[in-house]
């Protein structure tokens, strides 16, 4: 495996979500500036990491696998938490974490088939609305008069729906793979129980 930058800033997102779990739950207002700062510099090195290996040209395999699972780790762990302090509803974090999990197994579906489906734009204002939605949840102050739980409780919804928008989107493009009668006519047979087992 190559050590990149790149690499290293995304396993530093890993190391950074039990952190940010532990700094949400620091008694008053702390809790909400320390989270939120850290869930920021963690999104920021999402952009950062994929930014760098794109122009260093140091794409590599650990990367392309760890980044997603970066990524919908730290969304995940902010749900929840911010389920569990009832300063989301529930169903939206059903709907993003659902579509993460639904979405990411037709990708490794595909993988296997070679094929290709590409990130759409929608898809990528979708992520940059859940980070901003989430920070602006964790916050949960008013600055200036306004209210960050407000403002990132509408833009949550505003993330479900394009998060939606996105599955479908997704979906549509690999559909025909997903008719095809190729694994019918083509079957391939474990070589052994333990392989028909998984």
């Amino acid at each position: 495996m190559q050590w990149t930058i790149s690499n290293q800033l995304t396993l530093g997102r890993v190391v950074i979500i039990p952190v940010f779990m532990a700094a949400f739950y620091l008694p008053g207002e702390l809790s909400y500036w320390i989270s939120a700062l850290l869930f920021t510099l963690a999104s920021f090195t999402d952009w950062l990491d994929g930014y760098l290996a794109r122009s260093r040209g140091e794409i590599t395999a650990f990367g392309r696998f760890l980044d997603p699972v970066a990524d919908k780790l730290l969304v995940a762990a902010a749900l929840v938490m911010l389920v569990s302090a009832e300063m989301a509803p529930a169903v939206l974090a059903v709907v993003i974490i659902g579509r993460e999990i639904t979405i990411g197994a037709l990708r490794e579906w595909l993988a296997e088939r070679s094929t290709v489906v590409h990130v759409s734009l929608i898809a990528k204002w979708k992520t940059a609305l859940q980070m901003v939605s989430i920070i602006a949840l964790l916050l949960h102050v008013d600055i200036l008069g306004i209210s960050m739980h407000d403002v990132g409780l509408t833009l949550l919804w505003v993330a479900a729906a394009l998060t939606l928008w996105s599955a479908y989107d997704y979906i549509k493009g690999a559909w025909p793979e997903l008719m095809s009668r190729s694994d019918e006519e083509n079957p391939q047979k474990p070589t052994d129980g333990k392989e028909e087992a998984l």
